[in-house]
């Protein structure tokens, strides 16, 4: 599998990192409300298609992007950068070869 950094190009799986389920929805963190942390911690979806992840480029310019995937087939429908600084990668990054 292949992710397209915004900032480096095309670059194989191993240079990244798993971070986390992007759609979640974290409760505040003065929240006390401990089943609405245990829901949010321990009750998670398995979805079985397209799904929104972050990721890091950990082995790069390790910024974190969140990347569209479909969970079947592995395949990427859409790279962005997460954070305030998205706004600098806004060039097209060159594709590099697969």
């Amino acid at each position: 599998m292949y992710i397209n950094c915004p900032f480096c190009g095309h670059r194989h799986l191993e240079e990244f990192t798993y971070e986390g389920d992007a759609t979640i929805t974290w409760p505040a963190l003065e929240t006390q409300d401990l089943e609405a942390w245990s829901e949010t911690v321990y009750q998670r979806r398995n979805p079985a298609g397209p799904h929104s992840e972050y990721w890091q480029h950990a082995h790069g310019c390790r910024q974190f992007l969140i990347v569209e995937r479909n969970t079947l087939t592995h395949e990427i429908h859409q790279v962005e950068v997460a954070g305030p600084w998205a706004g600098e990668a806004q060039q097209e990054s060159p594709e590099m070869g697969q």
